[in-house]
């Protein structure tokens, strides 16, 4: 079974960092573009950063730039989001995606991070 497990949320206070981390199980990441969204209580999900297969291009949205940094470790089957500088905006569930064109798009189960003092 294909399923991707993150880890890493929790709660810290404004200015912390935290590392999230995805790991996929019942297949490679090797071949997959990475990206990482969040979901905030009334917000539409926010698409804050992707990463291709070749790790050769990135995207960060404007709300994440400079503070988060997406990346991939294929020896470890595992993707991940440092995040420094958090903000009280930055509350959210935070969800991996990757994807691989005619092979499948798969959903971590998402990772409640919560900023607050």
């Amino acid at each position: 079974q294909r399923q991707l497990v993150e880890s890493g949320g929790g709660l810290v206070q404004p200015g912390g960092s935290l590392r999230l981390s995805c790991t996929a199980s019942g297949f490679t990441l090797d071949d997959y573009a990475i990206g990482w969204f969040r979901e905030a209580p009334g917000k539409a999900r926010e698409g804050l950063s992707c990463l291709s297969s070749s790790g050769g291009g990135t995207y960060y949205a404007d709300s994440v730039k400079g503070r988060f940094t997406i990346s991939r470790d294929n020896a470890k089957n595992t993707v991940y989001l440092e995040m420094n500088s958090l903000k009280p905006e930055d509350t959210a569930v935070y969800y991996c995606n990757v994807r691989r064109l005619f092979y499948g798009d798969y959903w971590g189960q998402g990772t409640q991070v919560t900023v607050s003092s």
